[in-house]
């Protein structure tokens, strides 16, 4: 058992306290946010041990890991200092948002043998996880081409999303670079396809709305693309094509994340409420299948700082081909998030702290989800420029001793 300290109580933050409370595995859990409100409002909703001041408060506190749901281009400089510090990380995506950050973290993890943990939820989307089922039977022959895309509208959640988090200075951050994002399309695909991308082609779509969000003159990032399409170059000789979208007329809030597999025996296509399975025999309905049960009551305290638009990313269960076998019995009542897979990231990191065994989505698989993205953008900076995609190698030999 292990205790475990918040880095960050905003909206994503009380569905994963929530669960770590319950969790058998899981001791005293504290927390700090930048906003002292927030944090205290944390600890009361989900009756956690107590606050500290700070995020370098809790690092010298006798925590043994963080769980860092901050803003998503400040998690490699947090998680670096954590690991230094001696804690085993949980880290919402992305990983990072440069190559020499995710190389910090992964030498911080060899150098102190800690658990880090990046939680990507398309790991466990039904749809990967049926695709990496299909893949292990040999379903689809040879794999040769996938896609993902992550086509979240703004106007679907994102701009209260940032008003929230941002405060006054709210659009400067609404403009954070879609490709710099990447992890639920990549992931979502390599988290079924044991390969990973050696080169990228990316176009940027430069918005055109004049709000303010996505202008070069506001943006802290210097952004100006709200719509962005990647082509990967894999490392066995496929393709993989993911799109990043943010100014989309499609119903996210209904899939955010959708997938396609096709492979020389069988292939895999979604749609936002349609999900098929086909061959050179027909095709195969398999919505039913790959589609999580609603468990959680809307007015749940946890969803009281979740923006209305994104309140069915947090309340959907799991599907039937999510295998809960392994999950704690804790759980089994306790609403899911993200199509099914908060369980199972909160269990991951549980099960990886307390065994000193490497979780799915270590750093090493978490660079591969994260750096193509990092790659594509400046691709997409270059005019669509072919780029090498450097690569960090497995975790093979590496281990997370206590």
């Amino acid at each position: 058992m292990f205790s475990l300290g918040f880095v960050g109580a905003g909206q994503f933050a009380g569905q994963f306290a929530r669960l770590w409370r319950l969790h058998p595995g899981v001791g005293d859990i504290l927390a700090t946010d930048l906003l002292p409100e927030r944090a205290a409002r944390l600890v009361a909703e989900q009756d956690l041990a107590g606050t500290v001041p700070s995020f370098e408060a809790m690092l010298d506190s006798d925590v043994d890991a963080v769980a860092i749901f901050t803003q998503r281009w400040t998690h490699g400089p947090l998680v670096v200092q954590a690991l230094r510090a001696g804690k085993h990380v949980y880290s919402a995506v992305p990983m990072a948002v440069t190559e020499a950050e995710i190389a910090a973290i992964i030498d911080a993890v060899r150098d102190t043998g800690l658990t880090y943990m990046m939680g990507e939820t398309s790991y466990y989307n039904p749809a990967t996880v049926y695709a990496r089922d299909q893949a292990a039977k040999g379903a689809f022959g040879r794999l040769f081409y996938a896609e993902g895309d992550y086509v979240h509208d703004m106007d679907l959640g994102f701009y209260d999303a940032y008003r929230y988090s941002g405060g006054e200075n709210w659009k400067s951050t609404a403009s954070y670079p879609p490709l710099l994002y990447p992890t639920h399309a990549i992931g979502g695909v390599l988290g079924a396809w044991p390969t990973h991308a050696v080169s990228v082609s990316a176009v940027g779509v430069r918005d055109d709305r004049g709000d303010g969000v996505f202008d070069k003159a506001i943006s802290q990032f210097g952004n100006d693309f709200s719509n962005c399409t990647a082509l990967f170059e894999l490392a066995d000789g496929g393709a993989l094509r993911t799109n990043e979208f943010r100014r989309v007329g499609y119903p996210s809030h209904l899939r955010e994340s959708r997938f396609r597999f096709f492979g020389t025996d069988g292939s895999l296509e979604q749609l936002a409420t349609v999900s098929l399975w086909q061959n050179r025999d027909g095709v195969q309905d398999v919505t039913e299948h790959l589609q999580p049960l609603s468990t959680m009551d809307p007015s749940d305290p946890s969803l009281a700082h979740v923006a209305p638009a994104l309140r069915d990313a947090f309340t959907s269960g799991s599907a039937p081909v999510h295998d809960r076998s392994r999950l704690p019995a804790e759980f089994a009542t306790v609403a899911n998030g993200h199509e099914g897979s908060h369980h199972f990231l909160a269990d991951d990191f549980v099960t990886a702290v307390n065994t000193g065994s490497l979780p799915p989505v270590n750093a090493w698989v978490a660079a591969r989800y994260t750096l193509p993205g990092i790659i594509a953008h400046q691709s997409a900076l270059e005019g669509g420029a072919r780029l090498a995609i450097p690569d960090f190698g497995t975790s093979e030999g590496e281990s997370c001793p206590q």
